[in-house]
């Protein structure tokens, strides 16, 4: 599976009250939180976004509480992935639940910068950035891992699997 989009960069620790902030969170409806993914880091993400986009980022992406909504937000949000040096292993978690991909590659986050054109292979793990014809290496998915992507998240994946067992 490739993914190609436009990057949009931001720092080290970004939470999970920066990727969608708790007061929003009054309901259980997503295309509410939306408005209002990354409005506490940047308020013009959601409209500079397209599908296909990238989010990428320094080290600890993802850290604070351990909110689902989060991966949710940024998939919602049309962001096809997320690279960064690192993440926060709960974040990790729950964006592989929800069928959110991300990508951990220091040196994919540290030489990419916003406006810049990449492409990701989730199969490989590699991350090329289109703009400036350079290629990186991420840790490649298991493929279990990738077919629970692919499904859609956890739920979507683990209902296929059972009604094949039927």
């Amino acid at each position: 599976m490739t993914l190609k989009g436009k990057a949009h960069k931001y720092g080290a620790d970004v939470n999970t009250d920066v990727i969608i902030p708790a007061r929003y969170l009054t309901t259980d409806d997503p295309a509410l939180w939306l408005p209002h993914c990354m409005e506490d880091i940047d308020t013009e993400f959601v409209n500079r976004v397209r599908p296909g986009d990238f989010l990428v980022a320094t080290t600890n992406f993802g850290c604070g509480s351990s909110r689902e909504q989060a991966p949710r937000v940024i998939k919602d949000s049309g962001v096809s992935a997320v690279i960064a040096a690192s993440f926060a292993r709960i974040f990790f978690r729950n964006a592989i639940n929800i069928g959110l991909p991300i990508l951990e590659s220091p040196e994919a986050a540290d030489a990419t910068d916003t406006g810049d054109q990449l492409e990701a292979n989730l199969t490989t793990g590699e991350i090329r950035n289109l703009t400036k014809g350079e290629v990186f290496q991420a840790k490649a998915y298991p493929e279990f891992m990738r077919d629970i992507i692919e499904k859609g998240g956890l739920i979507p994946y683990s209902k296929e699997r059972l009604k094949a067992r039927k």
